[in-house]
């Protein structure tokens, strides 16, 4: 179906933008996943395609890429508003 197909595509472009982040910055799911406190199960779900709404959770994965809280949420936010366009 058209809505579950569109889910999965922005979802597919919020794993890959972490994917990319994480790749940039040299480090393997399973150390940027401790890092963020999470098991290395929960970060490969979020790069094949879960996003976490939680906002500590995004924190979280905030700091374990380097890179900006706002820049993390605001991309959750866009991939999951989309989901219900």
């Amino acid at each position: 179906s058209l809505p579950l197909t569109r889910r999965q595509a922005w979802g597919r472009l919020f794993g890959i933008c972490i994917e990319k982040t994480r790749e940039a910055g040299g480090r393997s799911v399973e150390e940027t996943a401790h890092l963020a406190g999470m098991e290395s199960s929960a970060w490969a779900a979020i790069e094949a395609g879960y996003v976490p709404a939680d906002p500590t959770q995004l924190r979280s994965m905030a700091g374990a890429l380097e890179c900006g809280y706002e820049r993390i949420a605001n991309l959750a936010q866009v991939c999951g508003d989309a989901w219900e366009q």
